[in-house]
């Protein structure tokens, strides 16, 4: 069965649907008929609109929900500036090391001591959430739910959230979302939301598009479906709090700076709601993969969940790809991804498991790599040699494994962070990786011969 078997079950209820136009209510009828903000909606509620795109994008692009809340979210002081010691997430404050080398990460350390909102660390990005053009790419290591009178929201960008270890349980403005290993989710720019840990610590990775939204790829001559199906997409129920004389704390992400207003009601009074602008949440165990059955390996981007195009057809600002476990059948083929160099660069990461194309040991659950732009890259030595030599059965790779990436057509810079404070990137990954490949290349003395008179040597 195409699921995942999650060990931690599910608790909420969800509407299915990538791109729908949902509509959801916690009370009957609090959602208004015929009309989006009649004088007086239903139980006194307060009518707001949620744009996640200018009013006037094309209507196939364009992405508004209407909110019937108790008190409109306006309601609050002015924000101040509250940073932490730890926390740096600004893509100017950081100094981007630009550099052609191939990189790779150690598992990153737990961190029992932080909540969701100050375990952000900025790893790499290009661009700038002022100008709403690139993305950052994250690692996130919490031990402490979010406090309960708090909520977080970045305006700087959508959150893409690959969870690696531990279980998130979302509490949205919109309504609630449980994610586990091997799901992923999105919380677009702007929504409000909180975090509790209801099984301990927790480390993933998360991608922040700064530019536009995500999409399904287009499928061209594949057809109508396969890859992520959009009836497998889960987007929250409506659920409320009601209280409007507590204290509560409403933290914003703006330029990767943190923010801080007080307000005396909760976030999470959204009794109604409509529209496209939510967050959702995807099972990867769903994911249909396309592959070869006759000779060759195809390009990665037969592996692409979602992504979030460029100005330029067919390039992409990020593709979200996963490497799920999946059959090989190849006729005199080299099975694993061949030896490339790319005009897009390539973040990778580990949920679990063993990558098919790296299975020397040096790439973790937990860690990562990034290959930039034109940086040579493929199978190690090992992997290499055993796939060359391998029978050419059919086999399953990638039981129990699942690895991603982020790809961009951006050239990514790495932050100071990422780069020496973490202490954890590998001194010998070109050295474990593909120094040790011998040459193979043969010539028999016939062939020499011919050579030599070609070269007019003989």
């Amino acid at each position: 069965m195409p699921v995942t078997k999650f060990t931690t079950p599910e608790k909420y209820r969800y509407q299915n649907g990538f791109g729908s136009y949902h509509e959801s209510e916690a009370i009957a009828r609090a959602l208004p008929i015929g009309a989006n903000s009649p004088q007086k909606p239903p139980f006194g509620l307060y009518a707001e609109k949620l744009s996640g795109t200018a009013f006037t994008s094309p209507r196939h692009e364009n992405q508004q929900t209407w909110l019937y809340r108790i008190l409109p979210s306006a309601s609050h002081d002015p924000f101040n500036p509250r940073e932490a010691a730890s926390y740096n997430t600004n893509p100017e404050g950081n100094k981007m090391h630009q550099i052609p080398n191939q990189l790779r990460w150690d598992p990153f350390d737990m961190d029992d001591t932080v909540d969701w909102v100050h375990s952000l660390k900025l790893v790499a990005g290009a661009g700038d959430p002022t100008m709403k053009s690139g993305l950052g790419i994250f690692i996130f290591a919490a031990g402490k739910s979010m406090a309960e009178n708090e909520a977080f929201y970045s305006a700087d960008g959508d959150f893409l959230i690959v969870l690696q270890h531990g279980v998130l349980d979302i509490q949205t403005e919109l309504g609630r979302i449980l994610v586990r290993p091997n799901e992923i989710c999105v919380i677009p720019r702007g929504i409000r939301y909180r975090v509790e840990l209801p099984e301990g610590s927790v480390r993933g990775y998360i991608l922040e598009l700064y530019q536009g939204h995500f999409q399904l790829p287009e499928l061209g001559p594949i057809g109508s479906n396969c890859l992520a199906n959009m009836r497998d997409f889960q987007a929250p129920v409506a659920a409320f709090d009601e209280d409007t004389h507590g204290k509560y704390t409403l933290i914003s992400k703006f330029n990767g700076h943190l923010f801080a207003a007080n307000q005396t009601h909760t976030p999470f009074d959204i009794v109604a709601w409509h529209g496209l602008y939510y967050p959702y949440k995807y099972d990867l165990g769903r994911f249909n993969t396309i592959g070869s059955t006759s000779f060759d390996h195809p390009d990665p981007s037969i592996f692409t969940v979602l992504s979030a195009p460029s100005p330029v057809p067919g390039t992409a600002i990020a593709d979200f790809v996963i490497f799920p476990p999946r059959w090989l059948v190849g006729e005199d083929t080299f099975r694993p991804p061949w030896y490339h160099r790319n005009t897009m660069s390539e973040f990778m990461g580990l949920i679990g498991g063993e990558y098919d194309a790296k299975t020397g040991g040096g790439f973790k659950p937990a860690g990562a790599s990034l290959h930039n732009i034109m940086s040579a890259h493929g199978p190690d030595a090992g992997t290499h040699e055993k796939a060359s030599n391998a029978p050419l059965k059919p086999m399953k790779v990638g039981e129990g494994s699942m690895a991603f990436m982020f790809e961009s057509c951006l050239m990514v810079g790495v932050t100071e962070w990422g780069l020496k404070q973490c202490q954890k990137v590998q001194g010998d990954y070109n050295e474990e990786s593909w120094t040790p490949l011998p040459a193979h290349f043969k010539m028999g003395e016939g062939m020499r011969r011919v050579s030599n008179l070609v070269d007019g040597r003989d």
